[in-house]
């Protein structure tokens, strides 16, 4: 948008504390290549157009906003002489994207000093040579260091969730092992007693009765209820009476074998009125085979499906071999995610599950909400951790009108309200040095915001902590598969006006605060 173009006056530009120290040559340059334009109420320039030009306010308010998923978020407001923003990246070259970061307009008649890119570059390049390259180190470093951190979080989170695994995998596995070697050994039993057996005074008809008896007590072990420990207890005690009446030796070696699978006295008075009494014994030891083989079997098939279910789960997590964007089950990621932090969560951690089964499926990126749940959950784990290691993670799952809620609810210690502003942040934390990089949550923010066009919220008082994700039921009419900038916050000294020569650095981290703020106090009501 252009503006009525007007008289450039050095002594009105010196006035400003950007150039106040400059030499009446340096104005006169400024006022040679530059010019003062008058903007009427409304927009000066949009994000993402190319940045022509370096803006510096003479009198006058400008907002700034940031493109937010599909909404305009304000991120400041003011009416302070000296303010600027606009190409201040120019210096920069083509090493990065010349683009308006941020949109700017203006809420009464406005007059800037309006200095083309290509100027302000070369001024910076001539006047300040040593600041320029301070502030080519400081960008990039930044965004140097931004990258090397999110990598080694995205490299600490494999490796936790790597280590979980591994000892979920481990415990079915270890369990399929030893079943196995326990059935070799009781096979090889059933053998030897079916040599015995072979070789001892039993007509054809006991042997098929006996074979009979075999296979309706096999029957009867996938059917075996599930008793009590007492009701266990008093079925033992039962059976192993019953045994010695019956001359059966060591009847209480066998006795807790035939309770597992179900058997009672009644099964048994069954089998003595179906054998001889001189066959019972034999009887009674080859049904004990019989029933141990079955129990071991169904060990290794649970096992065996167990293992099963955690390859499932990584795979679900990891979205291996499906579409990256698609509609998804949020309960099926959840639920992946939980399994494969079962190990991190551990046994003093209490997961309550409050999920609305009836709520349809979502437009996503599957394998990045992971993440985002992982990330909310890791917090929420360490939180509770660092006040004992006890307490409850509630996952719920709601609708919201046109929203779908993802909620994580614990009872740690709360997040401090002095905080909870900055908590997006990129490189804030409050885990202790070494164990925490600061860039979970801000990474969640930009997945859920900037790729998803929902919002993610914190409430938080002691022993109540909620973070909320919501996430549209449709998707956008248009997708888009960039990660846009605006979501990370580490722009804000780039993107906000600076108030003051010697203020700047503070103006711009005050800035930052804002950004972080607005996220959280904007994303029920977007502005």
């Amino acid at each position: 948008m252009s503006g009525q173009v007007l008289p450039c006056d050095r002594h009105e530009i010196a006035s400003l504390f950007l150039f106040e120290k400059l030499s009446p040559e340096q104005l006169g340059r400024l006022c040679a290549e530059g010019r003062v334009e008058r903007f009427d109420t409304g927009p000066v320039y949009t994000e993402g157009d190319p940045a022509t030009c370096f803006y510096v306010m003479i009198e006058g308010t400008v907002v700034l906003s940031r493109r937010v998923g599909g909404d305009d978020v304000e991120v400041s407001r003011t009416s302070q002489r000296g303010v600027y923003a606009g190409a201040m990246q120019a210096y920069l070259g083509d090493r990065v994207p010349q683009t308006y970061n941020n949109s700017m307009r203006v809420t009464e008649p406005t007059r800037f000093f309006v200095l083309p890119a290509e100027s302000f570059a070369d001024i910076m390049r001539e006047w300040f040579p040593m600041a320029a390259h301070l502030l080519e180190g400081l960008f990039f470093g930044s965004k140097n260091t931004q990258r090397a951190i999110g990598q080694r979080e995205r490299l600490l989170a494999l490796g936790s969730l790597s280590a979980g695994l591994t000892h979920e995998l481990n415990n079915p596995a270890a369990a399929a092992v030893r079943a196995t070697a326990d059935l070799r050994e009781r096979v090889g039993k059933m053998r030897h007693k079916l040599a015995i057996i072979a070789r001892g005074p039993y007509s054809r008809e006991a042997l098929a009765e006996l074979i009979e008896i075999q296979e309706r007590t096999a029957e009867r072990v996938a059917k075996a209820p599930v008793l009590s420990p007492l009701e266990a207890s008093d079925r033992e005690d039962e059976l192993t009476d019953w045994l010695e009446d019956h001359g059966i030796p060591e009847g209480w070696r066998v006795a807790p074998t035939f309770v597992q699978a179900g058997l009672d006295t009644d099964w048994l008075d069954q089998v003595a009125a179906t054998v001889a009494e001189d066959v019972l014994p034999g009887a009674v030891g080859w049904l004990n085979y019989t029933v141990e083989t079955e129990l071991l079997m169904d060990e290794i098939g649970d096992s065996t499906n167990r293992i099963s279910h955690l390859v499932d789960a990584a795979k679900q997590y990891a979205q291996l071999d499906r579409a990256p964007h698609r509609d998804v089950d949020v309960h099926e990621l959840l639920d992946s995610t939980l399994l494969m932090l079962s190990g991190k969560i551990g046994r003093r951690v209490r997961v309550v599950k409050e999920y609305d089964r009836s709520l349809p499926e979502v437009p996503a990126y599957p394998a990045e909400l992971n993440q985002v749940w992982t990330n909310l959950i890791d917090n929420a784990v360490s939180a509770m951790g660092s006040a004992g290691g006890d307490g409850t993670l509630t996952v719920r799952t709601a609708r919201e009108g046109d929203r779908l809620l993802v909620e994580f609810r614990d009872t740690g210690p709360g997040v401090p309200e002095d905080i909870r502003s900055r908590i997006f942040d990129p490189f804030f934390t409050t885990k202790p040095v070494g164990e925490g990089t600061g860039l979970g949550l801000d990474i969640s923010w930009r997945i859920v915001v900037s790729k998803h066009h929902g919002s993610l919220q914190v409430e938080s008082v002691p022993g109540d902590t909620r973070f909320q994700v919501l996430l549209p039921l449709t998707a956008p009419e248009t997708e888009s598969d960039s990660e846009s900038d605006s979501g990370t916050g580490t722009g804000a000294e780039s993107e906000t006006p600076s108030t003051t020569g010697n203020e700047t650095d503070t103006k711009a981290e005050t800035a930052s605060e804002t950004a972080a703020r607005t996220r959280t106090e904007t994303a029920e009501e977007p502005a």
